[in-house]
């Protein structure tokens, strides 16, 4: 079974936060808080794990990975970046967006859209994941946890434990984040954003793309 954190939303207790890392770094597979909802997250270079995420959410190749980042320095390492791109991000992060973009050569092919080579990324506004992302010093792999068989995410840690507890390795309980996920923007042609899922983040931003 896995281990199970309470971890206080705003003041996350630091011992737990390296407790976590430490987990993460050995090869965990973690459920923790965004601003948007709870997401299965895996450090980036781990093949094993990120095929545990992948059989958890029965997810096939083709599926866009995100890589949840500390900032926009972070991000610029991993995706390609133009200045219209920038200005967009800048304006939006930390929050509850995700922006699918080329992948630089820092992305491992695995994680990549085999077809687009892209990747998404974001920066949550979020305190919990925010200072993991802070204590890990790198990128999470990270999917919404939505079980295949639901139609919503999953929000409650207590119902995590039942449900999942089995198949990941911690799950850090920070309360209640909510059912949204996050509006995914695909700036791969950052002159025409495209609104791949509206979600939990405002649309106003593109208004003048979508009409």
């Amino acid at each position: 079974m896995s281990q199970f954190f309470h971890v206080h939303a705003e003041n996350p207790q630091t011992r737990l936060i390296a407790q976590a890392v430490a987990m993460l770094r050995s090869g965990a597979v973690a459920a923790y808080p965004t601003d948007s909802c709870y997401a299965l997250g895996c450090l980036i270079g781990q093949k094993e794990p990120m095929e545990r995420i992948q059989r958890i959410r029965h997810l096939d190749k083709s599926h866009n990975f995100t890589l949840i980042c500390r900032d926009l320095s972070e991000i610029a390492t991993y995706a390609k970046v133009d200045n219209t791109a920038y200005r967009l991000l800048r304006s939006l992060t930390p929050g509850p967006y995700t922006f699918i973009l080329p992948a630089t050569s820092e992305v491992p092919r695995r994680l990549q859209n085999p077809k687009r080579k892209t990747i998404g990324v974001r920066v949550p506004d979020h305190v919990v994941a925010r200072t993991l992302l802070e204590a890990l010093g790198e990128p999470m792999l990270s999917v919404t946890l939505m079980l295949p068989e639901d139609t919503l995410p999953l929000t409650d840690p207590e119902e995590m434990r039942d449900r999942i507890g089995h198949l990941v390795d911690v799950i850090i309980d920070a309360g209640n984040c909510g059912i949204d996920m996050t509006t995914v923007v695909d700036l791969t042609d950052s002159t025409s954003p495209i609104i791949v899922r509206a979600g939990k983040g405002s649309l106003e931003p593109f208004a003048h793309t979508i009409g």
